[in-house]
């Protein structure tokens, strides 16, 4: 099995890279999923969310409410590193069966690993290979700004908070470009598709 790391910023494209690998066939597993699935109910990060920061986070239902907790964080470094630490660590576990789970079916498989952060966090260098999803901040805000809910404001802040383009560019393997056309962004996904399927070949030779 092949494990490869894929980021980018918010909004650059990194879901429709994503899908895009998954229909070449790779095994993809979406960091923002794992992390809203660790925080459900009897899920290992639920109780200890809710322990840290109290039950007025949790909706009518019972479940964590993400835009409540966000209001907690969204300006305190110290509150998202608390939920970070708890999170993080839930996640982590969960990349790690569910890779096992692929392995078992399909050893051969080339798994892509998306998440946000994973430069910031140190992740990337858990995997042989990179690739950074990459587009203008003038993209990113628009793109960011079509999302339900979304200011003008809230983007700008959450851009702040992230690693620049140009640094998180010193880290990648690949570069996948999406300010062009979305028959662009497929073509280059399919080259670094290829690329991989090669670099998969020689290591398992």
């Amino acid at each position: 099995m092949f494990i490869v790391g894929l980021t980018g910023g918010l909004a650059s494209g990194k879901s429709v890279v994503a899908a895009e690998f998954a229909r070449l066939g790779c095994h993809v597993i979406e960091a923002d999923q794992l992390g809203r699935d660790v925080v459900e109910p009897d899920a290992p990060a639920y109780q200890p969310v809710v322990e840290a920061f109290g039950p007025s986070i949790l909706d009518p239902e019972g479940r964590i409410s993400r835009p409540a907790l966000a209001a907690i964080v969204f300006n305190d470094p110290a509150r998202l590193d608390q939920l970070n630490a708890i999170v993080h660590p839930a996640v982590h576990a969960a990349v790690e069966q569910r890779c096992a789970e692929i392995a078992a079916r399909d050893p051969q498989a080339i798994v892509i690993y998306a998440a946000a952060i994973l430069i910031e966090t140190g992740g990337y260098r858990e995997y042989p290979k990179l690739i950074v999803v990459a587009c203008s901040r003038e993209h990113q805000i628009e793109r960011a700004l079509q999302r339900p809910g979304a200011t003008e404001a809230d983007v700008r802040a959450r851009l702040s908070r992230q690693l620049p383009l140009k640094s998180k560019l010193e880290y990648a393997d690949y570069v996948i470009g999406t300010d062009g056309t979305l028959a662009e962004t497929l073509r280059q996904t399919k080259m670094v598709h290829e690329s991989l399927l090669q670099l998969k070949t020689r290591e398992t030779a």
